[in-house]
């Protein structure tokens, strides 16, 4: 299997973190450039793992630097998000989702929109499974907790 094959994966891995194409497919290459860089050190049979933890860390970054200047650029993150009622449902759950912490939205994408196992996951993000079911458990809790706030608001 060439290695272009996981290029789609880590493209919807990196999509449903940015919600950006152009900046997915540029996290994208970011990730293909150091895979070739670390060509001698990546087994072959490691690479599809090794793509998605450096994915993951490159998201982290990318997000970092956003938030960053999002908060230069905008008063708004001063304050907290309030809630309109006219979002469509996809939008609050992404809202949602952006307000896990980090690991945690890798987890429940991983395994909720990628289908990965815990196995899979603790290896992408150099985690135990029992430490992936439980960020998964209390990621699942958060977004409950936040959607159920955000219901109230609207009743």
């Amino acid at each position: 299997m060439a290695v272009s094959a996981h290029s789609e994966s880590i493209f919807r891995y990196a999509f449903k973190w940015t919600k950006n194409e152009h900046d997915s497919k540029d996290l994208v290459q970011d990730a293909y450039g150091k895979l070739w860089e670390n060509r001698k050190k990546v087994a072959f049979k490691s690479t599809k793992t090794w793509l998605f933890t450096c994915m993951h860390n490159l998201l982290v970054n990318f997000s970092r630097k956003k938030n960053i200047v999002d908060k230069m650029d905008d008063v708004r993150f001063q304050h907290p998000v309030s809630f309109q009622p006219n979002y469509a449902l996809k939008d609050i759950l992404e809202k949602s989702l952006a307000q896990l912490s980090d690991v945690q939205r890798s987890i429940l994408i991983l395994r909720d929109s990628e289908g990965y196992s815990y196995e899979e996951i603790g290896e992408v993000l150099d985690l135990k499974e029992s430490q992936v079911k439980v960020y998964l458990f209390r990621a699942r809790q958060k977004m409950k907790e936040q959607l159920q706030d955000m219901a109230e608001l609207v009743a």
